[in-house]
């Protein structure tokens, strides 16, 4: 039931607009991100969970796709929207609630290697700091907040690449 991406954002063209006007303003990786995400002879597959209604998602969704496309072969990302698996929903909840959107890592082999949802740190410090009054926040859409959250993603795809990597499974598998 999970799609391509473009395919995802175009089940609702008028709030997919969103994704491709957040797509435009996401700042692009850094050179040591670049070489820390490429030729990793693994392949990952990408399950993102979500709404194309979520705010959420339509953030983190072009930045996770962004990534995704710097990876090249290595990674294949789909999305499956909230509502199409009762499974799912059951399977992904955080803190008993069905929130979006949640990234799967799997193998090539469709073993889960993680997982991660619903908002990066950056994006909670922010909440924090309008709801409950911690420190001085910048928001989530500003340049430099934008920048974290590309980071962060960056981050988390970079240590599941590396985990598959050093896997001894596949590490016997492909004799290296």
């Amino acid at each position: 039931m999970a799609i391509p991406y473009d395919d995802f954002v175009e089940t609702d063209p008028e709030t997919g607009k969103t994704w491709k006007d957040i797509a435009e303003r996401l700042p692009p990786l850094s050179n040591e991100q670049l070489l820390h995400l490429q030729d990793y002879n693994r392949v990952v597959n990408v399950l993102m969970y979500g709404g194309v209604w979520c705010m959420d998602c339509a953030r983190q969704g072009p930045i996770i796709r962004q990534i995704a496309n710097v990876c090249g072969n290595s990674v294949n990302l789909r999305i499956i929207d909230r509502d199409a698996s009762e499974e799912l929903k059951d399977e992904l909840r955080i803190l008993g609630a069905t929130r979006v959107p949640i990234v799967v890592f799997l193998s090539e082999d469709f073993w889960e290697v993680d997982r991660f949802g619903d908002r990066t740190l950056t994006v909670y410090r922010a909440k924090a700091a309008r709801d409950i009054g911690r420190d001085f926040d910048g928001g989530v859409m500003s340049p430099k907040a934008l920048q974290a959250q590309v980071d962060e993603w960056s981050d988390m795809f970079e240590r599941v690449l590396i985990m598959l990597r050093l896997a001894p499974p596949l590490r016997r598998r492909y004799n290296d």
